[in-house]
């Protein structure tokens, strides 16, 4: 068995490129569909970034047709792009595959991905088609496709639940009218990882030209078997995984990119498989998506959750102490995670700042350095501890913000067992500054009746949560908020030592979501 604390295990044996596996990162289509996880125009540029920084292979960057912002965002990713093939999704329609084109048409090396149902129950219900139309269908994307780029994917949407011959006769006809890659998702996360294996070495075997194609792994985890059933369609022969940061998708997500790679560098033993991800970015990229989605990362998430390398009972300290490996398989600086605890206080200079800061994964610029620097001061004038959890909920914050165009100025309260409760609210919108007071029936409903006088709205306020980030009576609150508006849902977070203040900030930051999700009309965009 391979020492389970080695940086990378398969870097001591002879890599073969045939058990290479590219790393397929669908977090800004797949991802951001979750609901409520939608991202701005540069958010989305700042993960693609991140991801091409990381070395993922593709870059699935949204979905063109979907509404102008996704198409600018993804025309830009592909202009920027450096490393990465960058891929835009869409479905069996021309004008699909068109609009497609022309947005990853800059990008050093573009992808169409195109995808079409082929389950029965897809086929009858959601298609109202036969499987001959389908079967043609499948031809004609596949080769409109092709007519615009080399690189050409295609998904037999519910794959696992397409019988078989009909899933062999299509993925053979998507290679002969030009796929490269064949993608057979586990849409509705239903397969086991026995099953999933098999699937994958039995279309192989019985496609003729299966050799002049990759095959391509995408798992929901509705059942939680994602990641063990990525694996498994990989050892079945597939050598692409499609995957999202921190697992987010539709329903239960999918696949989690950083539990894969960890799984196939820690166990190299017995997964003989190989990628190029930078596994010394994957806490930074985690953080970084966790932040831009408002979805806060639970806190037992393996490889990146914030006790993924935490020892609390005395038993595992001892053990610790005593050397590392009795109770950590992986080093904790293999996956952008420092060991150490640096204590900060109001004591603390600039670059022990910034050296904290690189240490929890974050590079910032002067302006925003400068910026949460200031906010930490603040904040250390306030506690008397300020820990790791402190500095990320606020730099979380800074960043949520960062491109916002309605900010808070300033916010009194007045509460007590004599009500009516008052808050006294100003706003910089777009750059004026507006003053509103307002009562409720409590200082938070006061201080959301203020917001909806300032910034006037019809959404509905569906969740509204307050959690400590460190333990103390002097806990910065973080306060999780989730609003709905004809159909729409964004959620948003804010954090302050004063939980009224986290609480106008998470539902000004839910705002700022809303405010772009306005402007964008989506079409069903139900992909495998």
């Amino acid at each position: 068995m391979n020492n389970p604390n080695s940086a990378a295990p398969e870097a001591n044996k002879q890599r073969s490129e045939k058990d290479r596996v590219l790393i397929f990162d669908t977090t800004l289509r797949d991802g951001e569909q979750c609901p409520g996880a939608s991202m701005t125009f540069e958010e989305k540029i700042e993960v693609a970034e991140l991801l091409d920084d990381m070395g993922v292979d593709i870059i699935e960057a949204g979905f063109p047709i979907a509404s102008e912002g996704d198409f600018h965002s993804v025309a830009e990713i592909a202009k920027r792009s450096k490393d990465s093939v960058i891929c835009g999704l869409s479905r069996a329609a021309f004008n699909d595959i068109d609009r497609c084109a022309e947005a990853v048409k800059h990008a050093r090396r573009p992808r169409i991905h195109t995808f079409l149902s082929t389950s029965p129950v897809h086929m009858k219900y959601k298609l109202q088609k036969e499987p001959q139309e389908v079967f043609e269908m499948v031809v004609a994307q596949v080769t409109r496709a092709r007519n615009h780029v080399e690189d050409v994917e295609w998904s037999a949407e519910d794959g696992t639940r397409t019988e078989i011959d009909f899933l062999c006769k299509c993925v053979e006809a998507a290679i002969k009218a030009g796929a490269t890659t064949i993608n057979i998702p586990d849409t509705v996360g239903y397969t086991t990882p026995a099953e999933y294996a098999q699937l994958f070495r039995t279309v192989r075997e019985r496609v003729p030209n299966s050799d002049k194609a990759r095959f391509s792994v995408h798992c929901h985890d509705d059942l939680g078997m994602a990641v063990a059933n990525s694996i498994a369609g990989v050892e079945g022969g597939a050598r692409q995984i499609e995957c999202t940061i921190n697992g987010i998708g539709e329903r239960a997500g999918n696949c989690s990119l950083e539990e894969v790679v960890m799984a196939m560098r820690t166990r190299g033993d017995i997964y003989p498989y190989w990628n190029n991800i930078d596994a010394t970015m994957l806490t930074r990229a985690s953080k970084l998506v966790s932040a831009v989605t408002s979805f806060p990362v639970q806190y037992n998430k393996a490889i990146v959750g914030r006790n993924a390398f935490a020892h609390e009972s005395g038993i595992h300290q001892d053990g610790m102490l005593k050397h590392t490996q009795t109770y950590e398989i992986m080093r904790p600086e293999d996956v952008g995670v420092s060991k150490t605890s640096l204590v900060m206080g109001k004591h603390s200079g600039r670059h022990a700042f910034r050296e904290k800061l690189k240490e929890l994964g974050y590079e910032l610029g002067d302006n925003s350095l400068h910026d949460a620097f200031n906010r930490f001061k603040a904040l250390a004038d306030k506690k008397k501890h300020v820990y790791d959890e402190d500095i990320v909920a606020l730099v979380d914050d800074e960043i949520a913000q960062a491109h916002d165009r309605i900010k808070i100025v300033s916010l009194s309260v007045v509460a007590g067992t004599q009500g009516p409760q008052r808050a006294t609210l100003r706003l910089d919108i777009d750059g004026k500054v507006v003053t509103e007071e307002a009562t409720g029936n409590g200082p938070v409903d006061a201080i959301f009746n203020a917001i909806k006088t300032l910034v006037p709205h019809t959404a509905k306020l569906m969740l509204y949560q307050v959690h400590a980030v460190t333990e103390g009576t002097d806990a910065q609150a973080e306060v999780s908020v989730r609003l709905e508006e004809g159909g729409k849902e964004v959620s948003a977070r804010g954090a302050d030592a004063d939980t009224l203040v986290a609480s106008a900030k998470a539902y000004i930051n839910a705002l700022n979501k809303l405010s772009q999700k306005r402007q964008s009309v989506n079409p069903q965009t139900a992909a495998g």
